[in-house]
C-alpha cells in the first residue's frame, strides 16, 4: 500500500510540474557594424546618426517584447578619416560612446597612430574593447583592452572574445612592442576559458579576412557566432551550427541577427539550442538620429576649422590645371607621389593626373592650407602598396602615356622613377630609359610600388597593376590627402618642382 501511494504521489507531482524546469527562452538581437570611420552619410547612406537611429529602434522594439539587444563593432574606427588625421580618432570614440556599443574588437586601423595614442583612446571609451590575441611588451593583453568578457542576457551567459588580424604590423603602426598571436590558436584557449566560466553561447568578434574567419570556425567548434570586419564584405552565413555576419563598411549597411536561445532536454541531459534570423539594413532611407546628427554637425564644424589651418609654403609655382596634370611632369604631381612613397617606404610611387582636380595656379610663396590639399584630392583615394614585376611596371607606364594626346586622366606622376616617352610612337611602345632609384629597370625584378586605390584595381586602364601582389590593400591604407599634408608639414613646405622625372621626346 505504501509503495503504491508513493508511486501515485510521484506521478501526481510529474503531472503537475512536468519535465525538469530550465531557463526561460531568450530573445536576443545582435546589431552589428564594422569598419566605420566616417562622421556622416555619403550618397545618403552610413554615418554615425544613421547607425544610432537603427540601434535605438532595435533597442526599443526588442526590449518592448522582453528581449535584449547586443550592439557590436567589428573593428577599424579610429582611422583613416580626415578629422582623425587631426585629432587621432578622438571624435570617433566620442560618437561610439554616444551610440552606446556593448562590445568592440580592435582593428588594424586602431594602431595607425601608434600604441600610445590607442591607449589614450581606450581610456576614453565607455564600451568594452576586446583584444584576445594581442600582447604588449611580451605580456598577454593590451592596456585598456579585455581578453574576454562574460555578459548576462536573461538567464543565460554569453561569452565574448576578440581577434585582430595578424597582418596588423604590416598594415598599421603597431610598433615592435605589440604582438598578434594566431587567431584560431588563441580562440581555442579563450573559448575553453569562457565555457569553463559558464558561457552558454560564445560570440567571437573578429577583424580578419573572410578566409581566416572560416579557418577559425573550422578549428574552433566552440564558437557559435562570428561577427566580423576588415574586408568590407556584406555577408551572412549559417550552416546549422555556426553563423557569420559581416556588415560592409561605414554603416552603409547595419547587420541584425535575431536569436531565440533555449535550453532543452537532450540525450545526455540539458542542451542549448538557438535559431537565428538575419536582416541587412541599407541605411539610405533611414532617418538620422537627431542627437547624433547634432554631434556630427559639431564635429563637421570642427573639421571646417581644421581644414583652414595652414600646412606650409610652396617655394615653387604649382599648376594643377587639367591640361598641365595630364600631359607632362608636374610639380604638384611630384609632391603627391613623393608623399605616397615616403609614407609607405615603397621603392616607387605612381598616381594618375586625373585624380588632381583643383584646376588652380598657386604662385611660389603661397601658403597652402589643408583645404587646398583636399580640393586637389577630393575623391578620398587611399595609397595601396603592392609587389610588382619590372615588366608589369613598364606596362603600367606605357598605359600612363598611351593617351597623352587626348589629355586622358591616366597620365602618370611618379616618385622614385624616371623615364622618357615619345608621343609620336604607337601606344604601347612609347616608353624608354626607365630607371628606379637611378638604376635601369630590371624587367624580372620585383619592386614595391605605392599607387592610389583607383588605379590599383585597374582604373584608367592600369590593368598591369592587377597582376601585382597586394601588400597593403585599400581597406587598410591611409588617405593620400593625409599623407600629402603630413609630408608638406614635415618637409617645411613644398620644395621640389619639375625635376626631369618624366621627359617628353616628341
Amino acid at each position: 500500500m505504501r509503495a503504491a501511494l508513493h508511486t501515485l504521489l510521484l506521478l501526481t507531482l510529474f503531472a503537475v510540474c512536468g519535465s525538469p524546469a530550465y531557463a526561460e527562452p531568450l530573445r536576443l538581437s545582435i546589431v552589428h557594424v564594422n569598419d566605420w570611420d566616417r562622421l556622416d552619410a555619403r550618397d545618403g547612406a552610413g554615418g554615425a546618426a544613421k547607425i544610432a537611429s537603427i540601434a535605438r529602434y532595435e533597442r526599443d522594439r526588442v526590449e518592448a517584447e522582453g528581449g535584449q539587444v547586443l550592439l557590436t563593432f567589428g573593428g577599424d574606427m579610429l582611422s583613416p578619416s580626415l578629422l582623425s588625421g587631426f585629432d587621432k580618432g578622438a571624435h570617433m570614440v566620442a560618437l561610439a560612446n554616444a551610440i552606446g556599443f556593448d562590445a568592440a574588437v580592435l582593428g588594424n586601423h586602431e594602431f595607425d597612430f601608434g600604441p600610445d595614442v590607442l591607449k589614450q583612446r581606450l581610456k576614453e571609451a565607455k564600451y568594452p574593447v576586446l583584444g584576445s590575441n594581442i600582447s604588449y611588451k611580451g605580456k598577454p593583453g593590451f592596456p585598456g583592452a579585455e581578453r574576454s568578457r562574460l555578459v548576462t542576457a536573461g538567464e543565460y551567459k554569453i561569452g565574448l572574445l576578440g581577434l585582430t588580424t595578424t597582418d596588423t604590423p604590416s598594415l598599421s603602426s603597431s610598433g615592435p612592442d605589440v604582438g598578434f598571436a594566431p587567431l584560431a590558436e588563441t580562440a581555442k584557449e579563450v573559448v575553453a576559458e569562457l565555457r569553463k566560466d559558464g558561457a552558454d553561447l560564445v560570440i567571437a568578434l573578429t577583424h580578419a579576412v573572410y578566409q581566416k574567419d572560416l579557418e577559425t570556425l573550422r578549428q574552433v567548434a566552440g564558437i557559435d557566432i562570428l561577427l566580423g570586419g576588415h574586408d568590407h564584405l556584406v555577408l551572412v552565413l549559417y550552416d546549422g551550427k555556426q553563423a557569420i555576419l559581416k556588415s560592409g563598411s561605414q554603416g552603409n549597411f547595419v547587420g541584425i541577427m535575431d536569436l531565440t536561445v533555449d535550453r532543452v532536454e537532450g540525450r545526455n541531459g540539458p542542451q542549448l539550442v538557438w535559431q537565428p534570423s538575419f536582416s541587412l539594413i541599407n541605411t539610405t532611407d533611414v532617418e538620422p538620429d537627431p542627437v547624433l546628427a547634432a554631434k556630427v554637425s559639431a564635429f563637421s564644424s570642427k573639421l571646417d576649422r581644421e581644414l583652414a589651418i595652414e600646412v606650409g609654403v610652396t617655394e615653387v609655382a604649382l599648376d594643377t590645371r587639367r591640361a598641365s596634370v595630364r600631359s607632362a611632369e608636374n610639380a604638384f604631381g611630384n609632391l603627391i607621389a613623393d608623399a605616397m612613397r615616403t609614407a609607405t617606404g615603397a621603392d616607387a610611387a605612381i598616381t594618375n593626373g586625373g585624380g588632381i582636380r583643383g584646376d588652380t595656379n598657386y604662385p611660389a610663396g603661397r601658403t597652402l592650407t589643408r583645404k587646398d590639399v583636399l580640393t586637389e584630392l577630393p575623391f578620398g583615394n587611399r595609397t595601396v602598396t603592392m609587389r610588382l614585376k619590372g615588366s608589369d611596371l613598364r606596362a603600367a607606364l606605357e598605359n600612363g602615356v598611351s593617351q597623352v594626346e587626348k589629355g586622358a586622366g591616366r597620365f602618370p606622376h611618379v616618385s622614385g622613377i624616371s623615364f622618357a616617352f615619345d608621343g609620336r610612337k604607337p601606344a604601347g611602345s612609347r616608353v624608354s630609359e626607365v630607371k628606379v632609384a637611378d638604376t635601369p629597370l630590371d624587367l624580372g625584378k620585383v619592386y614595391v610600388i605605392a599607387v592610389n586605390d583607383f588605379i590599383a584595381r585597374g582604373g584608367d586602364g592600369y590593368t598591369a597593376f592587377e597582376k601585382g601582389e597586394i601588400v597593403v590593400d585599400a581597406s587598410s591604407a591611409r588617405l593620400m590627402a593625409s599623407q600629402v599634408i603630413d609630408y608638406v608639414q614635415k618637409s617645411g613646405g613644398v620644395k621640389a618642382g619639375v625635376e626631369g622625372r618624366v621627359r617628353r621626346l616628341d
